[in-house]
């Protein structure tokens, strides 16, 4: 692995001003505490204003520290299972509620974030005559229940291509969620890690939160941060590469192959964005440590090099925690009298990170949530 002064510095942060908020010292008092200022939690707190409820979020880290500013930027249809698969454990009811819900998410994404959105469609490509076999059935599943996808053949090689996914710059998207809620009043609060919650109150270092709700939207170490969720949820690292500008290829959608374990997209500037091969050091990838390492980085090289035919220099090598749920949905619980959590996207949380932090903000507030019906059906 060629050292880098980007080292665990993810693509997105280059060139992107930050903005910054306080530690939070003292007491403070309000109606939610949102404890995660990625992408899910970051919905829940706009969702939490648009309700009429005061808001205090607060953070380990900084606005999208975590896996919500250092993903792939993919913006995918329905679950991490292909839609055949959900269609199976699930039903074809409410296999089609959920796929219909990230579709309208992504064209809320789209809306509220525009500048940062590229709906260019995505395509999943096979690596075996087994893998596209899958392929083929995703593709009648989505058809018979009126989605739009379409078999695929051109230089990435052979599967389908979905056009209403896209991609988009995750970091941004968290910074400027951030930015918009703060100027509707929510008083957000960077480095201050929750150390204790409930009964009323999330206690950090330096200060305390006194609050009637409190919502966990932690998707990386969920299982560390609410104990009660450790059987539902585990933690994974997800390691990624970028590389300078490179003219000798043109991806012009983002790519996922090999059942989802590798995948890429080049970004405006002509950077190549890459994560790969975690199935290929599965145990030790099952981990709370969020540095990238030499075996992973190695193998994503070859991928690279190899699958994609870059051979422009790597200039950035990052790693996150994602949190990967026991069941086939993310996880929404009320784990103790007045808090809740959400996690466990599986490693594609950008669109369902976001349903999910709406829809406990709507449960907290109202007892009730438009979006809940398919998601938590007999449970």
């Amino acid at each position: 692995m060629n050292p880098t002064p980007q080292t665990n510095s993810p693509a997105w942060a280059e060139d992107l001003p930050a903005d910054f908020y306080p530690a939070l010292a003292g007491d403070v008092e309000t109606d939610v505490c949102v404890v995660g200022l990625g992408g899910s939690g970051l919905a829940c707190i706009h969702e939490l204003l648009g309700l009429g409820r005061r808001v205090i979020g607060l953070d380990a880290e900084i606005v999208g520290g975590g896996a919500a500013g250092r993903n792939g930027g993919f913006l995918l249809a329905g679950t991490a299972s292909f839609y055949h698969r959900v269609v199976d454990q699930l039903g074809r009811q409410r296999a089609r509620q959920i796929y219909r819900l990230t579709l309208e998410e992504m064209d809320r994404i789209t809306a509220e974030t525009p500048d940062i959105v590229r709906r260019s469609g995505s395509l999943r490509i096979a690596a075996s005559p087994e893998e596209m076999l899958d392929c083929d059935m995703q593709l009648q599943a989505l058809r018979a229940d009126g989605f739009a996808a379409e078999p695929y053949e051109g230089n990435e090689g052979s599967g389908l291509v979905f056009p209403s996914n896209g991609s988009y710059n995750p970091l941004a998207r968290c910074r400027t969620l951030a930015r918009t809620a703060a100027g509707l009043g929510a008083a957000l609060y960077e480095h201050s890690r929750a150390i204790s919650f409930g009964n009323g109150e999330v206690r950090t270092e330096h200060g305390r939160v006194v609050c009637n709700h409190i919502i966990i939207a932690v998707d990386g170490r969920l299982d560390l941060v609410v104990p009660e969720l450790s059987k539902r949820v585990r933690t994974a690292r997800l390691q990624m590469l970028s590389t300078e500008p490179i003219a000798e290829i043109v991806v012009s959608r983002p790519v996922y192959r090999r059942w989802g374990y590798d995948y890429w997209q080049q970004l405006p500037d002509r950077r190549v964005v890459l994560g790969a091969c975690r199935d290929k050091f599965l145990e030790s990838e099952w981990t709370t440590d969020s540095d990238p390492t030499e075996e992973v980085q190695q193998c994503m090289n070859s991928v690279l090099r190899e699958t994609v035919g870059v051979e422009g220099p790597v200039q950035q090598r990052w790693a996150a925690s994602v949190s990967y749920s026991t069941g086939i949905l993310p996880v929404l619980a009320n784990v103790r009298p007045g808090v809740w959590a959400i996690g466990g996207y599986n490693g594609t949380g950008n669109v369902m990170g976001s349903i999910y932090g709406r829809m406990v903000a709507q449960l907290v507030v109202a007892g009730r949530s438009d979006l809940s019906a398919p998601f938590l059906a007999g449970g």
